[in-house]
């Protein structure tokens, strides 16, 4: 027998604000309470320890037993619905967190029910054999690669009527890494793995293979076409740490822009002309680096490059890590940054003196922030904390971007007496698009519309998303009367 650790991170509009005081059970699949703890002001509760089966089983291909403990969580907090995660794998030796996204309690009805998150088996025993498809009707390539904010993902095959989530660029690589590998594998292997993954999917946006074809999304977490992904899963800090550090590097031949579409299979129950999973963990007991590893895999001509684009933005990293002692703009803005993010974290300690010197205060922040959202609490800013501290900044910062903007255009109690249809412009549409946008910070299902003040296709389906949502239809209300039902 082995064990592993898990811990929770408890938060709301779509992962950027934490909830405290949640209560969260851990069961064990005959009911039985096994731990019971509460979030804390950062969202975040102490890791637990769970037995599991010795990790040498995960290295075994052949091996047809449990690989993982299974356990199931239930989190409960006042005015969110509850939710249920079943299924929830611990592998040994590893340490893993449990991201739980709470959606406000609607009045009655439904929508009140618990929400259930079921975690099915890693994708290595999956036989089916990934292909990729004939080339789309209207092909379209981007101008440059870039590594977007967010990802659009099919929980199904293209064709059906699957649900379709918008996840972190980073969370989504992080959550294939975890639903497709086993987290224990050589630190080689693992990354050989992560890299195929990264340039799949940024293939997939470089190309826009699936929106060249008409469909509003991404990718899908079918494993005939893409790559497995398990909305609301437990990820692995092994896997999470390498993407951590390389989500921006991706595979490509030599000569050319885009990245490399980079198959693979298990191996085993699955062959394919890529890469074989299991063989990679081969390959790195022999001591094989991961360029040795795709290089044995696909041609020799391919390269791993580094994308420093982000949606348009290029990456603020300075190329060295701040510590004590430090001092500048880039220590200032970090300090003003982390500043911002404590107001809505409150576990994160204030730095009195914002004055660009790496104190002793700064320090303990920066601690802080990085035990908050699973990073090494070192208290040193280098590339991985960086880049966490600037998205946090952005996602807090764009909360409170919704707050001011919807007392700019003073949103009352009594709606416009007005009916908004697609075709609609002007200011009633601005503030429909707003409202749209603020209610998908809380409830996932809900797409977020761009406030263009033009009742758009975008805005058709964000009106039609919430009307599913809080159970309302076309048929029994106005455009615009969903709204004030909120």
């Amino acid at each position: 027998m082995g064990s592993g650790t898990l811990r929770f991170e408890i938060r709301t509009a779509n992962g950027d604000l934490p909830v405290q005081g949640a209560e969260i059970r851990v069961n064990d699949n005959t009911g039985e309470i096994l731990y019971q703890q509460t979030s804390n002001s950062g969202g975040i509760a102490d890791a637990i320890t769970l037995p599991t089966p010795d990790g040498s089983v995960a290295l075994d291909p052949a091996y047809v037993g449990p690989v993982f403990g299974s356990y199931n969580v239930q989190v409960i907090a006042s005015g969110f619905r509850t939710v249920n995660v079943e299924g929830v794998q611990i592998f040994d030796g590893i340490d893993s967190v449990l991201p739980v996204i709470l959606h406000p309690q609607t009045t009655g009805g439904i929508k009140s029910l618990p929400e259930t998150i079921t975690i099915m088996p890693n994708a290595l025993k999956d036989p089916t054999r990934r292909q990729q498809e004939t080339e789309p009707p209207n092909p379209r390539v981007l101008r440059e690669v870039i590594i977007p904010d967010y990802i659009r993902v099919k929980l199904g095959r293209p064709d059906t009527h699957a649900s379709v989530v918008r996840v972190s660029f980073i969370e989504y690589i992080k959550n294939v890494a975890s639903s497709e590998i086993y987290p224990n594998w050589p630190i080689s292997s693992l990354e050989a793995n992560i890299l195929c993954q990264i340039s799949l999917t940024l293939n997939r946006v470089y190309t826009e293979w699936y929106p060249g074809r008409g469909y509003p999304f991404d990718i899908t977490n079918s494993t005939t076409v893409d790559q497995y992904y398990v909305h609301g899963r437990n990820i692995f800090d092994s896997v999470a740490r390498i993407v951590d550090r390389i989500f921006n590097h991706y595979i490509r031949r030599t000569g050319f822009k885009e990245p490399y579409y980079a198959e693979y299979c298990n191996g085993t129950t699955s062959t394919c002309s890529g890469l074989s999973q299991w063989g990679t963990v081969t390959l790195a007991n022999q001591g094989y680096t991961p360029l040795d590893i795709l290089k044995y895999y696909y041609p020799k001509d391919i390269e791993v490059v580094v994308c420093n684009r982000f949606d348009n933005l290029t990456e603020s990293y300075p190329g060295y890590s701040l510590s004590m002692g430090s001092s500048g703009e880039y220590v200032q803005a970090m300090q003003l940054f982390l500043n911002r993010i404590s107001g809505d974290f409150p576990n994160i300690p204030k730095i009195e003196n914002a004055n660009g010197i790496f104190g002793a205060d700064t320090r303990a922040a920066v601690q802080e922030f990085q035990r908050t959202f699973g990073l090494t609490p070192d208290g040193t800013i280098g590339r991985v904390t960086w880049n966490y501290i600037s998205r946090i900044y952005v996602a807090v910062k764009k909360m409170a971007q919704l707050v001011s903007e919807g007392q700019r255009i003073g949103i009352g109690k009594t709606p416009p007496n007005v009916t908004l249809r697609q075709g609609a412009r002007g200011e009633n549409v601005v503030l429909l698009q707003f409202l749209l946008s603020t209610i998908a910070e809380f409830y996932g299902a809900v797409t977020s519309p761009l406030q263009t003040g033009i009742f758009d296709n975008a805005t058709l389906q964000s009106v039609r998303d919430f009307q599913k949502e809080f159970g309302l239809t076309q048929e029994s209300c106005d455009i615009i009367e969903p709204i004030r039902a909120c």
